[in-house]
């Protein structure tokens, strides 16, 4: 009830890394940057800020259908999760770590448009005739790239 939760607008700056954790939960990260834009009107410009990289993390069925989705570095995106921020000492020094854990997750519309699959839930009533409607297993972005 007291975390910090946020809303983002930016930019994917690294491809999606997905994979299965040692106990078999679905993770997926990325890289989002921020520029703020500032009007100026005393000379009618827009200047750029300096971009801000935030590092977000997906788990579980929110990672299986970002992972899906076919997420790309580049992509505009909209994320709302819970604000983590990580101090840590590298070579001596101490340096911070930003960190979005996700809770939603889309593309920022306003760019672009997109298309919406639901995504079927498992029934475990299901017999293996029920198969054919199923989702493939999904595999690593390492994986499917090389194919």
């Amino acid at each position: 009830m007291n975390e910090a939760h946020i809303t983002l607008a930016g930019w994917t700056a690294t491809e999606p890394f997905y994979r299965l954790t040692g106990g078999g939960v679905p993770w997926l990260s990325f890289r989002v940057g921020c520029t703020p834009r500032r009007f100026d009107r005393s000379s009618g410009d827009w200047h750029d800020g300096d971009t801000m990289f935030l590092s977000v993390n997906c788990w579980r069925a929110l990672a299986e259908n970002v992972y899906a989705s076919e997420l790309r570095r580049g992509h505009p995106v909209l994320v709302t999760g819970r604000l983590r921020i990580r101090q840590y000492e590298k070579d001596g020094d101490w340096r911070l770590s930003v960190e979005i854990e996700a809770s939603t997750l889309g593309h920022d519309l306003t760019r672009g448009t997109a298309t919406f699959h639901p995504r079927a839930r498992a029934d475990p009533a299901a017999t293996p005739d029920d198969s054919a409607t199923a989702l493939p297993p999904l595999t690593p972005i390492d994986a499917r790239e090389a194919a």
